[in-house]
């Protein structure tokens, strides 16, 4: 089968279009996948480079959430052969065929596309993590979404609008701003030296809920923003910095800061997937989450999408199309 390939930590550059070895299901702990659309995260891209958590044995195949079709799957795992189903994988996605574990495999509703689906994984899940599970958002209270036309911002603008609440986004000028809007955002301030100041006067002086990816510089502000017994979620440090907390400032406002790591949650509660990604396709086929997706890459030009999102010129969730 032809899959991308990575073989060595060089980044994107390192990652080629070759033939391998189909994958072949292992006993009763894997379901064999067609792959039709794979999702592309930040998260490969920093596994490109050697520089996320886990530090995967080369060569190897990118690629962590998937949608397609079961061609095989275990006895007693729910799942049939002709299935339309969404995967998440840690590797193998960015392949003609994939392996999954059961647990990690989520059916899909009839009227959400392959490349929809493949892009729900990641970032729609850690937007669910982040708002509802940890953050404990409830209809009504405002979000603050930094990195808003991101990937990552755009699912959890709309996971948030599903979910009843009025959100503000931050995102860059131009192409990102207008993915923030096209999200459902209510509000989409520019990232320039006077956000803060913007998001205070949108949102009557503070918000509920902060979701931040970005980190660095705004982490601060973003803390400052904060209502009496408001939340912060860090998601990530895509701004490079990782910020500092002094714990006094959580006295003033009674405020909480917490993380949200999706896959780090996972070792925890293995049938969050199942979970999230059922009550998130339920708001798909209810009319009330609608996916949004940035740039398509077919397969052969898969590497792009790496390519885009090392330069930081991807605009909302990016999706290769396999099939």
């Amino acid at each position: 089968m032809r899959a991308l390939l990575q073989q060595d930590f060089s980044g994107p550059d390192g990652v080629v279009l070759a033939d391998v070895p189909a994958p072949k299901p292992e006993s009763d702990r894997s379901a064999l996948i067609e792959v039709h659309a794979a999702g592309v995260s930040f998260a490969d891209m920093l596994i490109t480079r050697g520089e996320y958590q886990v530090r995967p044995s080369l060569p190897y195949i990118p690629g962590l959430e998937v949608a397609g079709v079961v061609r095989e799957a275990p006895a007693g795992s729910g799942l049939a052969a002709g299935q339309r189903v969404a995967a998440f994988m840690f590797g193998g996605a960015f392949a003609e065929e994939a392996m999954a574990d059961p647990a990690m495999v989520v059916p899909i509703p009839d009227n959400l596309g392959f490349p929809e689906a493949a892009g729900m994984t990641v970032n729609y899940q850690t937007a669910w993590l982040t708002l509802v599970r940890r953050a404990r958002l409830e209809a009504g209270e405002q979000v603050l979404v930094q990195g808003a036309g991101g990937g990552l911002g755009v699912a959890t603008i709309q996971v948030a609008k599903a979910l009843g609440a009025r959100v503000v986004g931050v995102a860059a000028a131009g192409a990102k701003a207008d993915m923030a809007e096209a999200a459902g955002a209510d509000v989409v301030v520019r990232a320039d030296d006077g956000w803060a100041d913007a998001v205070r006067e949108a949102t009557g002086g503070g918000v509920d809920v902060v979701v931040d990816p970005v980190g660095a510089d705004r982490f601060l502000d973003s803390l400052r923003l904060l209502r009496p017994e408001g939340r912060l979620v860090v998601v990530g440090f895509a701004g490079g910095e990782i910020p500092q907390v002094k714990v006094n400032r959580l006295l003033l406002r009674n405020t909480t800061v917490m993380g949200a790591a999706w896959r780090e949650f996972l070792a925890h509660d293995r049938g969050f997937v199942a979970a999230a990604g059922a009550a998130l396709f339920d708001l798909v086929a209810a009319g009330r989450l609608t996916p949004l997706l940035g740039t398509r890459y077919p397969f052969e030009n898969g590497v792009q999408a790496l390519r885009d999102l090392a330069a930081r010129q991807a605009v909302g969730k990016l999706v290769i199309t396999v099939r």
